[in-house]
């Protein structure tokens, strides 16, 4: 279960990303976030920006034309 959720829909790129950055910023390591958007290049963003700053990808999941990350904090 994520410790938060942020939504991000109908936000475009790259706010979805800049977003999930900013608040990746503020957890502890072990922390959980759910990030949603419907923004489709965040499919590919999220993952590189967490493939760059070391965070783990969990899950990527759709559901109504949203995608779904769940996020944990390295």
């Amino acid at each position: 279960m994520a410790d938060k959720t942020f939504d991000y829909t109908g936000l475009k790129c790259p706010m979805p990303v800049l977003k999930t950055k900013k608040e990746l910023k503020n957890l502890t390591s072990g922390q959980v976030i759910e990030v949603i958007s419907d923004d489709v290049g965040a499919k590919k963003d999220i993952p590189a920006l967490l493939n760059k700053i070391g965070d783990e990808l969990v899950e990527l999941r759709e559901d109504n034309g949203n995608l779904i990350f769940v996020i944990k904090k390295a």
